[in-house]
C-alpha cells in the first residue's frame, strides 16, 4: 500500500518555489538569507504563517520591538508579494522596496514600502521601512 503524501506547499513569498525550498529553511532557522531581498521575501512569509519568533530574530536590535501579537485583530489574510526593487548599499547595507497585498474584513489594502536592512554579525537584519501611497 502506498502511503499518500502531502502535496507541496507553495512558498507564501510568490516566488513559485515550495515553502520546503524557498522560505521554509531560513524560518526554521536551517539557513541564514544570503542577502536582504531574500530576508524580506522570509519575513514576509513569517507574517503570513504567523512566526512572531523568526521576525523578531530577523528585527534589528536597534529598532526591534518587545514582542508581536500575529494573531491580534484585525488579522489581515496576505495575498500576495511584489519585490519591485532590492539596491545593495554596500556589503553590509541594502534596501528592498516592495508591494504586500492583503484583506481586513473583506476590504483589500497594498502595503507599499522601501525597507532598510542591515547585516549585524553577518545575518541581515530589517532595521526600519518608509511606506508611501501605493500607485
Amino acid at each position: 500500500m502506498k502511503r499518500a503524501h502531502a502535496p507541496a506547499v507553495l512558498c507564501p513569498c510568490g516566488s513559485g518555489r515550495t515553502l520546503d525550498a524557498c522560505c521554509g529553511p531560513y524560518l526554521s532557522g536551517a539557513a541564514l538569507p544570503p542577502d536582504a531581498e531574500t530576508l524580506m521575501r522570509s519575513r514576509y512569509s513569517a507574517y503570513t504563517l504567523h512566526n512572531a519568533a523568526y521576525l523578531l530574530a530577523t528585527w534589528h536590535p536597534a529598532t526591534r520591538p518587545a514582542s508581536l501579537d500575529l494573531g491580534e485583530p484585525p488579522m489581515p489574510k496576505w495575498l500576495g508579494l511584489e519585490v519591485r526593487q532590492h539596491s545593495q548599499v554596500d556589503a553590509d547595507h541594502a534596501t528592498v522596496e516592495f508591494v504586500a497585498r492583503y484583506k481586513v474584513g473583506g476590504r483589500g489594502h497594498r502595503l507599499h514600502e522601501r525597507s532598510r536592512f542591515e547585516r549585524v554579525a553577518g545575518h541581515w537584519h530589517y532595521l526600519d521601512g518608509e511606506i508611501s501611497a501605493t500607485p
